[in-house]
Formats: C-alpha cells, sequence, structure tokens
C-alpha cells in the first residue's frame, strides 16, 4: 500500500504522536483505504452504509487511542485489532453472535496500564478457575503483555502448544463468562 511520501504508516504514526499535524493527516489518508477494505470484508452481510459508519468509528477509536500503539511493534495488525472489534460491535448490536481466531489478534491482547484494580481482581477470580498451567498463558500473554515466543520459552512448550492452550483457556473463560452473565 502507498503511503504519503513513501514514509511507511510506522513512520506516519510515530510523526503524528510526536505533533506533526502533516504525518497524522497523511496516515489517515493512508490508513482509510485499508480500513474500508477490512470492514467491508469482515463485515459483509451488513451493507455499504454500517461498513463506512464502521470505518469513521474505527478512525474515531485509532485517534482517541493512537498512543496505545507501540512503536516497537508493526501498526498493521494494532490497526486490524481496531477495526475486527469495530465489526464485531456492529455484528452485536444487530444480535448476531461473531466468533473471531484468536490466532488474528493473540500477538496484541495485553491489558492497557494503569487499569482498575477491581477490573484485575476479577479477571485474576476468573482466571483461577483455569488449570495452572492455562492460568500461566492467559495472564502472561492476555495480561502482562508476553509474546507467545516469550511464554513457549517460560515454559517449555512449542509454540503451537502455547496458542492451542492459550486457545482453549480463553474458549474456556468465555463459557465461565456466558455463564455469568446469565
Amino acid at each position: 500500500m502507498g503511503t504519503a511520501g513513501d514514509a511507511s504508516l510506522e513512520e506516519l504514526l510515530k510523526a503524528a504522536n510526536r505533533g506533526d499535524q502533516r504525518a497524522y493527516t497523511g496516515f489517515l489518508t493512508a490508513v482509510t483505504p485499508l480500513l474500508r477494505g477490512i470492514a467491508r470484508s469482515r463485515g459483509s452481510g451488513l451493507g455499504n452504509e454500517v461498513c463506512e459508519d464502521i470505518v469513521q468509528e474505527t478512525l474515531l477509536a485509532i485517534h482517541q487511542k493512537r498512543h496505545t500503539w507501540r512503536e516497537d511493534l508493526p501498526v498493521r495488525p494494532w490497526l486490524y485489532a481496531i477495526v475486527r472489534y469495530k465489526v464485531v460491535d456492529a455484528f452485536r448490536s444487530r444480535g448476531r453472535r461473531v466468533h473471531m481466531q484468536i490466532d488474528d489478534f493473540a500477538e496484541t491482547i495485553a491489558a492497557e496500564p494503569d487499569e482498575d484494580l477491581t477490573v484485575r481482581s476479577d479477571m485474576d477470580r476468573v482466571i483461577s478457575q483455569l488449570d495452572d498451567r492455562s492460568a500461566r498463558i492467559v495472564r502472561s500473554i492476555g495480561i502482562d503483555g508476553d509474546s507467545i515466543a516469550d511464554v513457549s520459552g517460560k515454559l517449555g512448550m512449542t509454540e503451537t502448544a502455547v496458542r492451542v492452550a492459550l486457545h482453549r483457556g480463553l474458549k474456556k473463560l468465555s463459557g465461565l463468562r456466558e455463564r455469568m452473565i446469565e
């Protein structure tokens, strides 16, 4: 994808986060077609009007949360995660269930720092219902922000085994959450 003045998306967002308005305009101009394509692809069946709403909501989310992008990571997975969540929200608001592959965003699910302590307590209580290995994996990746490779090394498991255990742990947590809501 061509970006403004041959600058990469990462370079544009770095400059934008440092106050360069021209770089920010270039970044938004470069990512809008990308976001639109993802919204239409993931949100097929929602209609063009809803997909355009998703693009606008995603651009707003990017504006509000651009400081949360870690400059040592590629920007595209961060963007993909935001637009996918907005598509899921659009389906949910219409009463449809959406299932997403954890592999699509496993590297980007770390919790933001300075979170509410009650949320941390609730997470710890729910995660404690998992077996020890699954709980360690979910905490390491989902809360502490460790990578699959880091957790693999710490636990002496293959990366594939860590992904499978993470997926199973999150699936069990999802089932626990659904039972709590009912």
